[in-house]
């Protein structure tokens, strides 16, 4: 079986790539950017992402598509019209490249979409299910909605198979963002005053991510489905940080400040956002993929967490 990977250069692609190209029944195509990406195995140069870009020569003889490249979520969005910029990637992009997957006869497109389409926060105890409504709040999580929708028309109209996948935040060796910055916190021994938060929040584990990937590629069962993914267990803020300093051997110096008195003091300061992402729910449900698909995560949080710091100190 022929697949096609866009995103071969990015956070998830990366792992994808050296997953698929290890499996040995599938033969892998990296669609990339420029010549001068750093991509092992066949590539095929495609340019940039939008409407205008001509993948033929990427989609030749191509059964699956897995399309993991997309405009990332911005923290510090500099765009004086960041919903037209998503728009023009990961919607207009998305669909130029599956109305032409369809055209070249491609069989199943698998969209790594985002947890953002279902909203930003859940009450505890009362996970995101794939059925739930969208209900996004930002323009990235707009723009992926956008895309889900446009992608589900295309696929009733051509009877191109369509996987949606929606992970929550993914970790693992080589993360950027929030994530490495909690790192590089605890590995200095910074105090923080969260050692006393009683949230529940979803993660997925690089490598939990793209086991579901690759399960979808050829499972009869995943045609035509929307799947959440995590690694099936929930953890609160506190436990995360915990659980990192073990994974690093340095003890999280956490303090007990009430979650309350947190989030009046980052909203006071203009901060409420980032409070909420610390201190809020966000949980997804996973029996879908169970039930359908026979998935389980193959790592648990700590193994999760320990992968980040086996081979280099880069998270």
């Amino acid at each position: 079986m022929r697949v096609l990977l866009t995103g071969a250069t990015g956070f998830v692609g990366k792992r994808l790539v050296e997953v698929i190209s290890g499996s040995g029944g599938l033969a892998l195509t990296n669609a990339v950017r420029d010549g001068t990406s750093n991509v092992p195995g066949e590539k095929v140069v495609v340019g940039s992402l939008d409407k205008a870009t001509d993948w033929s020569p990427a989609l030749i003889l191509q059964d699956v598509v897995i399309h993991a490249a997309a405009r990332a979520h911005i923290m510090d969005e500099t765009s004086q019209d960041p919903l037209s910029e998503y728009r023009r990637v990961n919607v207009d992009g998305a669909l130029a490249l599956a109305q032409q997957a369809a055209e070249a006869g491609v069989k199943r497109f698998i969209f790594l979409s985002s947890i953002k389409v279902n909203g930003e926060a859940t009450p505890y105890g009362r996970p995101y299910t794939a059925n739930d409504r969208a209900a996004p709040v930002d323009s990235y999580g707009i723009s992926k909605m956008e895309a889900e929708q446009g992608l589900r028309r295309l696929a009733n109209e051509t009877g191109m198979e369509l996987v949606v996948i929606r992970p929550p935040l993914v970790y693992g060796p080589g993360v950027k963002g929030n994530f490495a910055s909690m790192i590089n916190l605890i590995g200095k021994g910074v105090p923080l005053p969260l050692g006393s938060v009683h949230n529940k929040r979803s993660l997925v584990a690089l490598d939990n991510l793209v086991d579901l990937v690759v399960t979808c590629v050829d499972h009869p069962a995943a045609a035509n489905q929307v799947f959440l993914v995590s690694d099936g267990h929930d953890l609160s803020t506190t436990e995360l940080l915990r659980g990192v300093g073990d994974a690093m051997g340095k003890p999280a110096r956490l303090v007990p400040v009430p979650a309350g008195l947190l989030m009046f003091a980052a909203s006071a300061l203009g901060r409420r956002a980032v409070a909420q992402r610390l201190l809020g729910s966000l949980q997804v449900d996973i029996v879908k993929a169970r039930d359908l698909l026979g998935w389980e995560p193959p790592l648990s949080v700590e193994a999760g967490l320990r992968r980040c710091f086996v081979s280099e100190n880069d998270c």
